[in-house]
């Protein structure tokens, strides 16, 4: 039906013939010249959706009118002439279809500001300091901040909006708090009242000429105004998608978070879009084209769908730990709109979209568990930082990494615990507790066996009051964390308590080592002989002063444990001295520490540099 067809009617024009004849060559004329004419202004309906040209549709109806009443034998060279010229302007009639704008986005571009806040919205969840929910996981101990292209950056500053100042109706849009059909009859319609004739106009054609196997084939080409706005989130077009495997294992986070943030965006604007883009059209009067609204609605919902498919696909390859959040939203954001898409096809497309989602949903689980699996070992096996370089610091880079790999788990531990159980692992592990508890678990017990082994190595043949203090301070880091991000619960009481003794025994055994001796001094002294406590003192003195120049710059982060800490200290070695005083009163002005003058330096103790900053 293209220019070689048109090619074979050239000379149709002029050929002699029966009324029947001359009518078709005047028509076939009229086609041939608008097939060679493919500019949408030589077309029979304006960008307007206004009929520009009644003559051509009028050569179409003298072709659909000849074929009515069998004006040309089966056989005869005009009955091929006349299906030839048909083929064509039905050609033409698909084209004009796919010109059509059907949707009308203009809304978005209006008074609103929706497609202000949309773009607006699209870059803000990457700006620092913006409202958006950071995605970032860790990378060597540290948190992302997120980055901006250039075109985004400027084009959010050239804007001179604050995020306040957004269409609040944007925000209850994305995050749920009011769907979009709740202001659609009143501020979005989507649906361009002018092209519905056009739409009328297309169909009765197509149906008359036998021709809506190829018109119901055009409608996987459709455009969308709408659906390609919110795609437009992405960066990415549809031909991009089509022609190209997308694959983001070896993009950077920065531009993984980005990718992610936009995709989700996106996903929850078109879910919600959808919704109503059936509703209203569904809801219009469109004449013959009515027999194709479902089909159209759903080839174009479609068409969006595979695309955010396709996008979420890219990511089913990554195994990367540091990734692993993101293939966490995406897998959670697509599972959640699933509800809402799904009920939206019927039919095929049904079964396409059915069977896709499954399919998709199954290899970013299978990414997840690989990527949390690979997070576990680099966690257990992890060497980037020796505890020598520490122990003065309380708690260990790998201990505030490992955590925080947790707590930003932990919200998603639900779909966690479903892609767990899918994979094979027990609903309920020992003692009740969850697939995802138990991967918790293990990550923090392989936490735990580095740093006994860091700390070991480290203290090997050395003092073990720092080893203790040590694990002391990331054991109290464990226990908080895990606690502030509902963990704790998940393991069970037994976890808690197990820790809480480990805690304790660390903590009393860094007291023996470092300020044991210290009291010891005072525990040779003899019940008789002159001199004999006086030289106890001093070697008491000497002791204290010495275990508390070496101890004062050590740090405790947590306040609560550097509190029972210091009272424990106090209580080892303030107790002991006031005690050895009091049994030995003749010690008298020779004494050079009284009890007071020992509890206010000990209260100096476990604050870190600061302690040493305030001594200076």
């Amino acid at each position: 039906m293209g220019a070689a067809v048109a090619k074979a009617l050239e000379y149709t024009a002029d050929a002699p013939g029966t009324l029947a004849e001359a009518r078709l060559a005047v028509a076939a004329h009229a086609v041939l010249q608008w097939d060679r004419s493919p500019d949408a202004d030589a077309g029979i309906w304006d960008a307007e959706a206004t009929c520009a040209s009644r003559s051509l549709l009028s050569a179409v109806d003298e072709i659909l009118h000849l074929k009515e009443i069998h004006a040309f034998p089966m056989a005869s060279s005009a009955r091929r002439r006349m299906d030839t010229a048909l083929g064509v302007a039905m050609s033409r009639l698909m084209d004009e279809f796919l010109l059509l704008r059907v949707w009308d986005a203009s809304q978005l571009e209006g008074g609103h500001g929706l497609r202000v806040a949309i773009e607006r919205l699209s870059v803000s969840v990457l700006a620092p300091g913006g409202s958006g929910v950071c995605l970032a996981f860790p990378t060597g101990g540290s948190i992302s901040t997120g980055e901006l292209s250039v075109s985004t950056t400027d084009e959010l500053h050239a804007s001179d909006m604050s995020l306040s100042s957004w269409p609040d109706m944007l925000t209850a849009f994305v995050d749920g708090t009011a769907g979009l059909h709740e202001i659609h009859a009143d501020d979005l319609h989507l649906i361009r009242p002018a092209s519905l004739p056009v739409l009328h106009e297309i169909a009765l054609r197509v149906i008359r000429a036998g021709y809506t196997k190829e018109f119901l084939q055009t409608f996987a080409k459709a455009p969308c105004h709408v659906l390609d706005r919110f795609l437009s989130i992405l960066q990415l077009d549809r031909s991009f998608f089509a022609a190209n495997r997308i694959n983001f294992e070896d993009a950077e986070w920065w531009a993984t978070e980005d990718m992610v943030k936009r995709w989700i965006l996106a996903t929850k604007l078109i879910e919600k879009a959808l919704v109503v883009m059936q509703r209203q059209l569904m809801a219009q009067e469109c004449g013959a084209f009515d027999r194709f609204k479902d089909a159209y609605f759903m080839a174009i919902a479609k068409q969006g769908i595979l695309v955010l498919f396709k996008f979420a696909d890219g990511f089913t390859s990554t195994r990367s730990p540091e990734k692993l959040i993101y293939v966490l939203e995406l897998y959670e954001a697509l599972s959640n709109s699933a509800p809402a898409l799904l009920p939206l096809f019927t039919g095929q497309h049904a079964e396409l979209i059915s069977r896709q989602l499954p399919i998709v949903l199954a290899k970013l689980a299978r990414a997840l568990r690989a990527a949390i699996d690979d997070l576990i070992t680099k966690i257990r096996t992890d060497c980037s930082q020796a505890v020598s370089e520490t122990l003065g610091v309380g708690v260990h880079p790998l201990a505030r990494h490992a955590m925080t790999c947790v707590e930003l788990l932990a919200p998603h531990r639900a779909a966690l615990d479903l892609i767990l159980v899918n994979g094979g692992e027990d609903e309920g592990g020992a003692e009740g507790v969850t697939p995802f508890g138990s991967r918790a678990s293990e990550l923090i017990a392989g936490l735990e066996r580095n740093l006994d082994e860091k700390s070991a190595l480290a203290c090997a043949g050395g003092s073990q009051s720092s080893r203790h203090l040590f694990l002391a301070n990331n054991t109290d880091f464990v226990l908080n964390r895990a606690a502030d991000a509902g963990v704790a619960s998940l393991l069970g009481d037994e976890w808690a308590a197990r820790r809480r003794s480990r805690l304790e025994q660390h903590a009393a055994s860094y007291i023996q080592a470092s300020w044991g001796p210290v009291v010891a001094c005072l525990e040779t002294a003899a019940v008789g002989g002159r001199g004999k406590p006086a030289k106890a003192l001093a070697k008491f003195n000497a002791a204290f002063e010495k275990a508390h120049g070496s101890q004062v710059c050590r740090e405790v982060p947590d306040p609560a444990l550097r509190a029972a800490m210091r009272l424990a200290v106090k209580e080892t070695v303030v107790t002991a001295y006031s005690a050895f005083l009091q049994k030995h009163p003749r010690l008298g002005k020779s004494v050079r520490y009284t009890a007071d003058d020992l509890v206010e330096s000990l209260s100096e103790l476990f604050e870190g540099d600061a302690a040493d900053g305030g001594k200076s």
